[in-house]
């Protein structure tokens, strides 16, 4: 059956949260990454592969143990996002015919979002949801992009894979500002 995976992005050190990981910052009692991986695992996504790296102990104790979750960690959290992506991607499963790459600071992502993404994905080779026109997250790439996105380094994240292969992108316009809204500082989390 067709496999779509998720890979997300939990590897990070909140730099700009004052020395709180925002990852584990409660939203409506909930730590965020946890958002997250629920909505995730609501939607058709078969395999959910989290990259760990800075307080992975802490990272892993949140999230509870299912079938679909895998840990990754990545040695080299601190070299930036790349560096996180492909440690996802070297996990994959060899059955994956696409994968998301997820941000894991983007809570209110819902599960509707993900099912949308995954319908139009026999359309091009990358679906990026868009709110008003802006590009968002999570983007969902084919499998046929994988190699290229392993080449990407340093902590551009897969921006430079956008700007290389326009013409394989799908721009979706989703009516839901969350696919923009990553929570990045102490601000983000008041304004809720």
């Amino acid at each position: 059956k067709i496999m779509i995976s998720a890979i997300l992005l939990a590897a990070g050190q909140s730099e700009r949260m004052n020395g709180e990981n925002k990852l584990t910052k409660e939203i409506q009692g909930i730590p965020l990454i946890k958002h997250s991986v629920k909505n995730i695992l609501s939607s058709s996504v078969n395999e959910l592969i989290i990259v760990v790296g800075y307080q992975k102990e802490i990272i892993e104790k949140l999230i509870d143990k299912h079938e679909k979750i895998k840990f990754v960690f990545n040695k080299d959290f601190e070299s930036g996002m790349a560096s996180s992506i492909k440690a996802g991607l070297n996990h994959l499963s060899n059955n994956t015919e696409a994968f998301f790459i997820c941000l894991g600071d983007m809570p209110m992502v819902n599960t509707d979002i993900y099912n949308q993404l995954i319908k139009s994905r026999n359309q091009k080779n990358i679906i990026i949801p868009t709110y008003k026109g802006q590009q968002g997250n999570p983007v969902l790439f084919d499998n046929l992009m994988k190699e290229k996105v392993l080449n990407i380094s340093g902590d551009i994240g897969a921006k430079k894979i956008l700007e290389l292969n326009k013409d394989k992108i799908l721009n979706l316009e989703i009516n839901d500002q969350s696919i923009t809204k990553g929570f990045n500082t102490q601000c983000d989390f008041s304004s809720l």
